[in-house]
């Protein structure tokens, strides 16, 4: 989710850059908690390995988006926080940040409404992966996540990293969305996929 804007310019001085290659972690899972994390280049992704050592992954944020927001309250980290793409991240201090929030009511509460939204999206989240269908799947995040202006999904990673995302194997993805190329329902364009108006009967 996006930064707070209400942040004042004295804690924002107090983050720190940190540059990771592809394939690096910002944080493992179980790590003490330093603060939270601003994607300011590249894409981080929120994951964990299930049982038969498959990673999850639990979002995707890019550039202008915030993570790790709850380490605020909590001891340790519940999850990965892998570079997806070579990444600078800009880390707040989890004290600078509650001091913050002590002394400042109304950016206290600016940032309580930025974990709201980021709770309504994790409900949309458990929403799509609780849709059985590959097919029905794709077509709910298409639908939610086309820019309303030209109906286009602009993709910011590769589709191997949607089908993660997803839930879906790369290959199922890939098929599904063949067969929606091939029903009308969507145009492939360069980075990005147009939904396609209904057909007139």
């Amino acid at each position: 989710m996006s930064v707070p804007k209400s942040l004042p310019t004295a804690l924002r001085a107090l983050g720190t850059d940190r540059k990771l290659k592809s394939g690096e972690a910002l944080f493992r899972l179980g790590d003490k908690t330093a603060g939270f994390g601003e994607v300011i280049a590249g894409r981080l992704r929120l994951s964990r390995v299930d049982r038969s050592g498959r990673e999850v992954i639990l979002h995707v944020a890019g550039p202008g988006e915030t993570i790790a927001e709850a380490s605020l309250f909590a001891a340790s980290y519940h999850c990965d926080a892998i570079a997806s793409t070579n990444a600078l991240v800009r880390v707040y201090p989890k004290s600078a940040v509650l001091a913050m929030f002590e002394n400042d009511p109304k950016s206290a509460q600016a940032f309580t409404a930025t974990l709201a939204r980021q709770v309504m999206n994790l409900r949309t989240r458990i929403e799509q992966r609780n849709i059985r269908s590959a097919l029905d799947r794709v077509r709910h995040f298409l639908s939610i996540s086309a820019d309303e202006s030209d109906r286009t999904v602009r993709l910011q990673g590769t589709l191997k990293q949607l089908a993660a995302e997803l839930g879906l194997t790369h290959e199922a993805l890939y098929r599904t969305l063949s067969a929606l190329e091939r029903s009308g329902e969507i145009e492939r364009v360069k980075d990005g996929i147009v939904l396609l108006p209904p057909l007139e009967m």
